[in-house]
């Protein structure tokens, strides 16, 4: 997800053709010395773990604290020491100050030091409310039911009466996440509450028992599988706070999807595919067919709960409404529909009327995608998104921020720099935060208005405690994919203390898909998981995106689709051999892999599929047999579950378990024994077969760990070891220990 004592050489004789050939799996003893690795260097690699380089870099990770006006503070940190800036867009301002002392010379009110204080102080820890837009209630869950708070006198209100265990309302479980937050959009004059009542009576459940002495505790919960006849259905209902009263949608349940993720939340709380007309009399939204081929535009009447059809939407594989964001918008002022669609091979926005629902035009074109519709100003017609791809020559994974005309004219680049930009709008939508950054090169943070001209820069990075340490950032690599002809994009990491006249095994962190890639963002990170610190015990670490992973385009997602076993390997792998020819100090006869969550599904799945390359793996968390993980993720991307005349489905093919015989090199398979995300099983059913098959592997059992376990000091440090032992033929030192965050290394 995210090494050196003396070799120990295998001959393995094979006979081919009447002739013996013999493959040395392991170091090349006369090419090179044999490899040692000490506790120092050890300690030296750890030293490039997140927690111990992200305190050497300032000037990173602006966080606007919004005030009146479209004024901003945030906080950064100066020689180790913490400064209030207070940025003032209209007079293209940035001032150092203490809010605390002096209000920073009498520029702000007290309501707004007030506020400043409580964002300093506030916790991030469960949400079990939702507070309205003016703030003067908060809604919530007691017993199934959906409650209201005044925040002034603390004095509640039953809104729901009807919820029961398993159908209650605005109820927050998708199977693989859940909480005790309710899942609700408030209208926007806090009257009225949009929500659901859902139904699991009669879902099929997961079981996990944690370890302790005596007598275990059993955790189950509603968990819909892929084929179940019965899934989590919803009910849609408005609730009139004030009286209060239920309105029922006049229209079936509707499967618990949405056309984003595998939740109805998408982003922190916020109900995806849903959305009040401003004057609280309608409501827009989209409802999701369980394998997500169909969408339906439809606008409900809160007064009477009728529901009328707008239009529709067919794909052939998963319909995406975008990149970590839903971007149709309901215009009923102009009596309009925003809708996004892939029907072109990208992300493009199209206007269709809301009442007859027919198409009136494309509003963009051309190559790329519109990942993020971030505004629309109706009066103006014009709209601004984050784009991805649209810029020849570009990495196409950097995101840049545009805006158009809804007549499709005027596309205007916003955000020149060629690199990945964060974009953060103020409130009002008159000005934008840009931090632009790549991987190699630290952010740049500037206050843009709305046509891309540069008010004020924030800050800029300082990396020299990096450099201090000879960090250096990894390298962005293009290589060709599996067809020889599509241009796939990296990261490699290479020893600080790289000697090119070595051989380095290679080692792949691998993250199929398809919601996302083995790189995950273009910004710059002073270190992205482990690997470079893997990379400083001897090993060239790769990050490839393969054909299936999202941010390109959707013929190049939809790659895999319906075949979930192909986990962008054959890319992988192409991508591997390309940049051993390219780079003579990769030792391709020492390939290892690892990976977390679908990252562990595809590190196993190589060690099956690709036993002659890949001679180590760790597959973390896997989830190896998608029947064994929740409906709406393999329902999505594999397609429903059909039983096939052999007693077996479409499912079967892509299990992990079923390959488990032809493991030839050395896997190491980890999950935490409380993973409600990833259930257990799915590691024992590959574990049970590799036992079938009398096949050597290592495993090791995480006592009462739920899925997030994989940078847990101890899984790193048994990470390392794998790769060290298996991989690079030393013995590592016995039992090193990596210290949490926070606590100090004792000599």
């Amino acid at each position: 997800m995210r090494t050196r004592r003396v070799v120990r050489t295998r001959a393995v004789i094979r006979l081919s053709a009447g002739s013996i050939g013999v493959a040395l799996f392991s170091l090349q003893a006369n090419a090179q010395q044999a490899p040692v690795v000490t506790a120092a260097d050890y300690a030296r690699a750890e030293g490039f773990l997140r927690e111990n380089v992200l305190p050497l870099v300032s000037g990173m990770g602006v966080q606007p604290i919004w005030l009146t006006g479209d004024r901003f503070g945030y906080r950064t940190s100066v020689r180790g020491k913490s400064q209030f800036i207070l940025v003032d867009p209209a007079r293209a301002s940035r001032i150092p100050c203490s809010p605390e002392t002096d209000r920073c010379g009498g520029a702000l009110d007290p309501r707004e030091v007030a506020r400043l204080q409580a964002e300093a102080s506030r916790t991030f820890g469960p949400r079990t409310e939702s507070v309205s837009p003016d703030g003067k209630r908060a809604a919530f869950i007691r017993n199934y039911n959906l409650w209201a708070r005044d925040v002034a006198t603390a004095r509640e209100t039953q809104l729901t009466t009807d919820g029961q265990k398993d159908f209650g309302y605005a109820t927050d479980n998708a199977g693989w996440v859940k909480s005790d937050r309710p899942v609700l959009v408030w209208s926007p004059d806090s009257r009225k509450i949009a929500t659901f009542q859902q139904d699991e009576r009669r879902v099929g459940e997961m079981y996990l028992v944690n370890t302790k002495v005596g007598h275990p505790e059993l955790q189950a919960w509603k968990y819909p599988l892929p084929g179940d006849s019965v899934i989590a259905m919803i009910q849609r209902v408005v609730i009139d706070v004030d009286t209060p009263r239920v309105v029922r949608f006049q229209m079936p349940p509707d499967p618990h999807r949405s056309t984003l993720c595998d939740h109805v939340i998408c982003r922190g709380s916020e109900w995806a595919d849903v959305q009040w007309y401003s004057d609280g009399s309608h409501i827009a939204f989209v409802s999701t067919s369980r394998d997500h081929k169909h969408e339906v535009f439809r606008v409900a009447d809160v007064a009477n709960g009728s529901v009328r059809d707008v239009f529709r939407e067919d794909v052939a594989t998963q319909y995406e409404s975008g990149n970590g964001m839903v971007n149709w918008r309901a215009l009923p002022a102009s009596n309009e529909v925003i809708w996004f669609s892939e029907r072109d091979d990208w992300g493009q926005l199209y206007l269709y009327d809301l009442t007859t629902g027919q198409l009136k035009s494309k509003i963009t074109s051309g190559e790329g995608n519109v990942a993020q519709l971030r505004r629309v100003d109706e009066k103006s017609r014009t709209l601004w998104f984050v784009g991805n791809a649209k810029e020849r020559g570009r990495d196409p994974y950097f995101r840049q921020f545009y805006k158009i005309g809804m007549d499709g004219k005027g596309l205007t680049l916003l955000t020149p720099e060629n690199a990945d930009h964060e974009i953060t709008l103020a409130p009002s939508g008159q000005y934008f935060l840009d931090a632009y950054s790549t991987p190699e090169v630290p952010p740049v943070t500037v206050v843009r208005d709305l046509n891309g001209k540069s008010i004020v820069t924030l800050e800029t990075a300082d990396i020299a405690g990096l450099r201090a340490i000879r960090w250096k950032p990894p390298m962005p690599i293009t290589v060709k994919a599996r067809d020889g002809k599509t241009d796939l994009y990296g990261l490699m990491y290479v020893p600080t203390n790289l000697d090119r006249t070595r051989k380095y095994p290679i080692v792949n962190h691998v993250y199929p898909g398809p919601q996302t890639g083995s790189v995950g963002g273009r910004s710059f990170s002073p270190a992205r998981g482990d690997a470079q610190a893997l990379a400083e015990l001897g090993f060239i670490v790769v990050e490839i995106d393969g054909m299936g992973t999202p941010w390109r385009s959707k013929s190049f997602h939809d790659a895999y689709f319906g075949r979930m076993g192909d986990n962008t390997l054959p890319d992988q792998v192409a991508g591997m051999r390309e940049l051993a020819r390219r780079y003579p100090w990769i030792d391709l006869n020492r390939a290892g892999i690892y990976g977390h969550s679908g990252g562990g599904f595809a590190a196993a799945d190589a060690m099956f599929r690709y036993p002659d390359f890949f001679k180590v793996g760790i597959s973390e968390a896997g989830n190896h047999d998608q029947r064994e993980y929740e409906d709406d993720w393999g329902e999505r991307y594999q397609g429903l579950l059909v039983r096939t005349t052999d007693s077996s489905d479409n499912y079967a093919p892509e299990a992990n378990q079923l390959l488990a015989k032809n493991l030839k090199g050395k896997l190491l398979l980890a999950h935490g024994t409380m993973d409600d995300n990833v259930p257990p099983y799915n590691t024992l059913l590959v574990v049970n077969e590799l036992i079938r098959a009398n096949k050597d592997f290592d495993l090791i059992l995480l006592p009462n760990r739920a899925h997030g376990f994989g940078n847990e000091p101890y899984m790193v440090r048994r990470r390392w070891d794998y790769f060290v032992r298996n991989l690079l033929g030393a013995e590592p030192p016995k039992e090193y220990e990596i210290k949490p965050a926070g606590r100090p290394r004792v000599p």
